[in-house]
């Protein structure tokens, strides 16, 4: 080995520089990156926020406890957990290529990771399924639909998630007994094969968002029939402006509803197909990665601050109101939901 050859080795970090096998350690600095950082992190902080003040707000006033919020809780929850170990894990892992925490920890973040996803997924559909029953079948709605039949549902859901997820983990060799299929000594990716890479698009996503997009489209459709049956009885200009911007306005919170879901998942599930050798280390995958986390972020807007209440609850608890006496019976909407 000549003098440049042991200069140019020498410059070269290491995760481990006592190891042998360790990978190479890539050094991100510069504005860009320190920009890309303080952007991630402030969504990192918004997502917990945000997702706290739904969870404070349903738990703690007693009007709110109604089978459709506690699926917003659901919701909520999974997200403050994606915005709380996984936004930040990501972060770090962007800062510093290495991985010092070995396979075990590798392994649970990987399996959690996945799992919270897979809930903030299941509880969507839910809330899909919960407004299609109650605008397609109002009179039974809440005869059929309780909060304790909700939970048990929520149980459920959260249950498959992680049956799923271990026997995706399981059959891509990432799960027992706690192995990470890697090249080298301090790196943490997801190696997948094939055939669940064709699995996961249907389980994860093809499946949800066509159940979702056909529940939304008769949702749709009822609620047209249902402004058309307003306007045939009001018979007056009047009733059919009423009835005319009520539709609108359904219009609008569904398409939003749709197109954001779309938008934050669509992109990833195509790069698992179109890109070859795709593994969770490659700039693709954390970039359309990153889009499916932001989906969190967003999750609280669409079902929570959409609704009057939330933002009178989220008033009570910032201005610290929710610790006076008798806050939990406050009132918070002068008609329903």
């Amino acid at each position: 080995m000549n003098n440049t050859d042991l200069r140019q080795d020498m410059s070269v970090q290491y995760c481990f520089p006592e190891n042998n096998s360790s990978c190479r350690k890539e050094a991100r600095t510069g504005p860009a990156y320190m920009f890309m950082f303080i952007v991630l992190s402030c969504i990192s902080v918004c997502t917990v926020f945000l997702n706290l003040l739904v969870i404070i707000s349903i738990s703690h006033f007693k009007q709110l406890h109604t089978p459709t919020n506690l699926l917003i809780l659901s919701l909520s929850v999974a997200d403050l957990l994606v915005g709380l170990f996984v936004m930040p894990l990501n972060i770090m892992q962007l800062i510093d290529s290495c991985w010092y925490l070995g396979e075990l920890a590798c392994c649970i973040i990987l399996v959690t990771d996945s799992f919270l996803m897979s809930a903030s997924l299941c509880s969507l559909v839910f809330i899909a399924v919960d407004r299609f029953l109650a605008v397609c079948d109002p009179l039974l709605y809440s005869v059929r639909v309780t909060v304790c039949r909700t939970s048990l549902v929520i149980l459920l859901g959260w249950s498959l998630s992680v049956l799923y997820i271990i026997i995706f983990y399981y059959f891509n060799d990432h799960l027992f007994p706690f192995q990470i299929s890697t090249k080298c000594t301090g790196e943490c990716v997801l190696l997948l094969k094939h055939s669940w890479v064709i699995t996961d698009l249907v389980v994860s996503f093809l499946a949800p968002c066509c159940f979702i997009l056909l529940l939304y489209s008769i949702i749709f459709k009822v609620a047209r029939h249902q402004s058309k049956a307003v306007r045939a009885v009001k018979n007056g200009k009047q009733g059919a402006n009423i009835a005319s911007s009520s539709e609108t306005k359904a219009a609008k919170k569904l398409g939003t509803i749709i197109f954001i879901y779309l938008t934050c998942w669509i992109p990833f599930y195509l790069s698992t197909l179109t890109v070859e050798n795709l593994t969770s280390s490659s700039m693709v995958w954390t970039v359309f990665g990153w889009l499916v986390l932001i989906n969190s972020s967003v999750n609280p807007l669409i079902y929570a601050i959409f609704y009057p209440w939330f933002r009178k609850s989220a008033t009570y608890i910032i201005t610290c109101r929710i610790f006076l006496p008798s806050s939990s019976k406050l009132y918070l909407f002068p008609e329903n939901f």
